[in-house]
């Protein structure tokens, strides 16, 4: 009855349990590859040795922009290709600006000033998905929430990271013209250092995914690990998730409503905690 009633509400259904054992949350997403050979390459494998790996973890799509949208949407919104789209649908951001807590996207490449076109140089606007809410570009106060990933040393520097983020490589940096091999030495040579230090690290839980497999044929399983605080060095889930379960571990760990589509039913992330739950 209790359950019934949250959802019903449109509240977050485990507000009034233990808190996660994070204050922040970087979602850091990757292009089109296959989990196993994602695992393989050197620091992907040690992002989840030493923080947790989630086994059974889905795409919901293909093939990129939908699984963007779903990840900060709960929902596909009826998006089934690349192209500009233009969405009046509520949103994460929504959410976050409800609580009062701050965001922002980190994109290589991005021009900055609300730039809407399709590409410019490796930056590809389809893969930062709060570009694609009219609520977002069309409120320049928010839309300069959005900003070119070189500003993430500024604010570490001024201890400024938001409570949630999402760093988008550009098309070499996240494998989808290049490979995972060279994503993942990228990966290492930029993050290797901010995960090194403490106080970048302070509350900080990083997410690693994928945004899609190699092969719109196959199961759509990804690579995605859990890093930072909190975390049970070594875990292994097996329990079965998805870029809606990505959207629930945002909204429960900052108490948000749900957004009343996939995210409300989403399995919550289990299992991979230092503390019970």
């Amino acid at each position: 009855m209790l359950w019934t009633l949250l959802f019903l509400l449109n509240l977050p259904a485990r507000a009034a349990q233990t808190r996660l054992p994070f204050q922040k949350i970087m979602i850091v997403v990757f292009e089109n590859t296959d989990y196993e050979h994602a695992l393989a390459r050197p620091f992907f494998g040690k992002l989840a040795k030493e923080g947790a790996l989630l086994t059974g973890y889905y795409a919901v799509s293909h093939p990129s922009q939908p699984n963007y949208i779903a990840m900060v949407a709960g929902d596909t919104l009826g998006v089934d290709s690349d192209g500009n789209i233009d969405l009046d649908d509520v949103n994460l951001a929504d959410r976050l600006d409800a609580k009062k807590k701050t965001w922002k996207i980190y994109a290589d490449d991005y021009p900055g000033g609300c730039f809407l076109k399709s590409r410019s140089g490796k930056y590809a606007r389809k893969h930062v998905p709060l570009l694609s809410f009219k609520d977002v570009t069309g409120d320049p106060a928010r839309c300069a929430n959005i900003v070119n990933s070189s500003q993430l040393a500024a604010d570490v520097k001024a201890g400024a990271l938001p409570d949630f983020s999402m760093y988008i490589p550009n098309l070499n940096h996240d494998g989808h013209d290049t490979g995972p091999e060279f994503a993942d030495k990228w990966y290492a040579q930029t993050f290797g250092p901010l995960i090194a230090d403490p106080e970048f690290m302070r509350g900080l839980l990083i997410v690693t995914t994928f945004d899609e497999d190699e092969d719109a044929g196959g199961d759509n399983r990804v690579y995605t690990s859990l890093y930072g605080a909190g975390v049970l060095r070594g875990a292994v889930s097996a329990l079965k998730y998805d870029h809606y379960s990505l959207v629930r571990l945002v909204e429960d760990a900052f108490g948000l409503s749900t957004l009343g589509r996939n995210d409300a039913a989403a399995s919550p992330v289990e299992d991979v905690w230092q503390t019970a739950r």
